[in-house]
């Protein structure tokens, strides 16, 4: 074999080496990142079962208040109709490499908020996670406040200073409506995206898409009675309070649930490319034992026929 040829061998053998090489790396480090997120999905989804029935009781209470008719009406319970803007919560996460997690609530809000650009709405926006931030950021969309770097455990107190933006402008008559995106937890293969009504309550009541609420709705319009409370010291206090911790409950549990999601996510991520890394070595050393073959035979080749040629 000549020179030239053997050295064009060698060097492409040498690179699919590289490559193979790299690829091993790779792996390894998808591999750990697995390892991490499996461990990680696990508190997060203690946390979040932990704050579910809480959530859920919540929600259950301030759907019979809705139809109890006190004679104090919360602010958070009273429809804007004449207010030209809306609120938008969105949450998603602060890092990457979680499959399509982000881009999926990112296409439900941004879906939502052509339909109020549509009836001339002016869109402000708080955002939970660095990804979200990014995003508003690029559409040129109205950031009002935004929280981000929270970790691996959600803590209220970084949560509310940032949504009581939203809270306080509905309370003073400037918005119609406030929303709350974020994607569910539903089993470790399958997160689904979620845009809810946070505000008005009563219209949030009376339209929400989730599942508990429906039900627990339902079974209050066929009941024969309706609910009644006594309140102490009085209405007012116990509403404003209730309403206070409804929301704080709301937008908790939002975050938990897109936490464990997003682990859910990228262990699932992960895995997959884990196992492409693996085919994709598998083909390169089948390319490269073939390319060592066929230098060999050649080599081979060439000897026999010097041999036959002396």
């Amino acid at each position: 074999m000549p020179d030239s040829e053997k050295g064009q061998a060698m060097t492409g053998m040498k690179q699919i080496r590289g490559k193979i090489k790299s690829v091993q790396n790779t792996c390894k480090i998808t591999k750990a990142m697995e390892m991490v997120a499996a461990s990680k999905m696990r508190k997060a989804q203690e946390r979040m079962c932990r704050a579910r029935p809480y959530a859920e009781k919540v929600r259950q209470i301030v759907a019979h208040m809705s139809r109890a008719n006190p004679e104090y009406h919360h602010p958070f319970m009273v429809r804007h109709p004449e207010a030209k803007a809306a609120g938008v919560i969105v949450v998603t996460t602060d890092k990457g490499l979680c499959g399509g997690l982000n881009t999926n609530v990112l296409r439900v809000l941004l879906r939502k908020m052509k339909e109020m650009e549509s009836e001339c709405l002016e869109i402000q926006a708080t955002t939970i996670g660095g990804k979200g931030f990014g995003f508003m950021n690029r559409i040129d969309a109205k950031i009002v406040s935004h929280v981000i770097q929270l970790g691996d455990t959600p803590h209220l107190d970084k949560l509310i200073g940032a949504v009581k933006v939203q809270l306080d402008a509905y309370a003073e008559g400037k918005f119609c409506a406030v929303y709350l995106a974020y994607t569910r937890f539903i089993n470790t293969m399958k997160q689904e995206p979620v845009l809810e009504q946070l505000l008005p309550l009563s219209g949030k009541l009376e339209n929400s898409d989730d599942a508990l609420l429906e039900h627990s709705l339902t079974r209050s319009i066929s009941s024969h009675h309706e609910w009644d409370y006594i309140y102490e010291p009085d209405a007012q206090m116990v509403v404003d309070a209730l309403l206070v911790r409804y929301v704080e409950a709301m937008v908790y549990q939002a975050v938990a649930e897109n936490m464990a999601s997003e682990q859910s996510a990228r262990m699932v991520a992960m895995k997959a490319a884990s196992d492409n890394a693996k085919t994709v070595i598998s083909e390169l050393k089948m390319v490269y034992n073939k390319s060592r073959q066929a230098a060999i035979t050649k080599e081979l080749a060439e000897i026999v026929g010097g041999a036959t040629a002396v």
